[in-house]
């Protein structure tokens, strides 16, 4: 995403538990619903007969010896989109690994590669992997190649949870978006069988599905989860600012106002707040709240989504789930419960 030309002209003046596959197709920030039960660990509220699980951070480590891959267009797509679930992932015990698809040739592609691989450092994950498919051109060739590596690395890594771009979101304009979107998906789905890439078991590799998912996108149509990241929205920050090619965190635009400012014989107070740096506070209370939709092109601040269920920062997801029982057979149940 070409964000920093775009600012630069504008600034200064827990636990995996139960949900429907199937969300409503309402936004989460418009959803209105009552809450049906909760727990420390999630709250369920049901619109229109389906369940929005709020999903909280768990204490300890209950994801210890599970692996996490973040798949991403861009250096600074999983940090602005799923920045706070990650952290939280990570903090629960997931081993990690970063996944970026295109080079980011439309910019300064050295700068994004060191950024990308600061950001996986900054979280604690074992690697990241650049792909390097060209930029904003990812719809002009044959993903089988990508999937064929995709599947290669959810096999070698033994991939339990994937967080990338939603493939089922029908109003991205970005093509590296849903290209990778849609690779990673089918991806997934054919990585669990022996039928394709079978020189992959020759080398050792064997059969392996990732289970769960965690899918965003900038306007969700297939919202089921909303993510409780008020224990890491710091961290988020913190990851986002490593991110100084492209911005629009790492490019000390915060304490560039508060020099304007002062120049001016004015301030402005949430720049100072918390103890926090002018350029920390301006990326938490500016880009992921106050101006959010602007600078990072997101529909609803994650405090604004927060407020709207009780939480003080949140993001939202499509989640789905190979583990749960999402298709019991009601039919058995029928039988024992009617046969005579």
């Amino acid at each position: 995403m070409k964000r920093k030309e775009f600012l630069q002209k504008g600034m200064l003046s827990g636990a995996l538990v139960g949900s429907s596959l199937l969300a409503s197709a309402a936004p989460a920030g418009k959803i209105k619903g009552n809450v049906s039960r909760s727990s420390k660990k999630q709250t369920v509220i049901l619109q229109d007969d389906e369940e929005i699980i709020v999903e909280k951070a768990v204490k300890g480590k209950p994801h210890q010896g599970k692996v996490l891959a973040a798949i991403q267009a861009h250096a600074d797509d999983i940090p602005l989109f799923a920045g706070g679930l990650v952290a939280k992932l990570m903090d629960e015990g997931y081993t990690g690994y970063l996944i970026r698809t295109s080079d980011d040739s439309k910019g300064d592609a050295l700068g994004n590669a060191i950024d990308s691989s600061n950001v996986a450092k900054g979280y604690g994950m074992e690697k990241a992997y650049d792909l390097m498919y060209n930029h904003h051109q990812m719809d002009n060739m044959g993903i089988q190649d990508l999937k064929g590596r995709l599947i290669f690395l959810f096999r070698l890594l033994k991939v339990d949870t994937i967080v990338c771009w939603d493939p089922w979101e029908h109003h991205e304009e970005n093509p590296d978006h849903y290209v990778t979107a849609r690779a990673v998906e089918a991806a997934r789905w054919m990585a669990g069988g022996r039928a394709d890439y079978p020189e992959h078991f020759d080398a050792g590799l064997k059969p392996h599905s990732p289970k769960v998912r965690y899918y965003f996108s900038r306007t969700p149509q297939r919202t089921n989860r909303i993510v409780d990241i008020s224990d890491y929205i710091d961290k988020k920050v913190e990851i986002n600012m490593l991110n100084v090619t492209k911005g629009p965190a790492g490019q000390r635009y915060g304490q560039q106002l508060k020099d304007k400012l002062t120049a001016e014989g004015k301030k402005l107070a949430i720049l100072d707040k918390d103890g926090k740096s002018p350029d920390h506070n301006w990326v938490k209370h500016f880009v992921f709240d106050i101006d959010a939709k602007r600078l990072n092109f997101s529909q609803i601040s994650n405090k604004k989504l927060g407020e709207q269920y009780g939480l003080e920062w949140a993001e939202w997801y499509h989640y789905i789930s190979d583990l749960e029982d999402g298709n019991p057979n009601k039919l058995d149940k029928y039988i024992e419960a009617n046969a005579k």
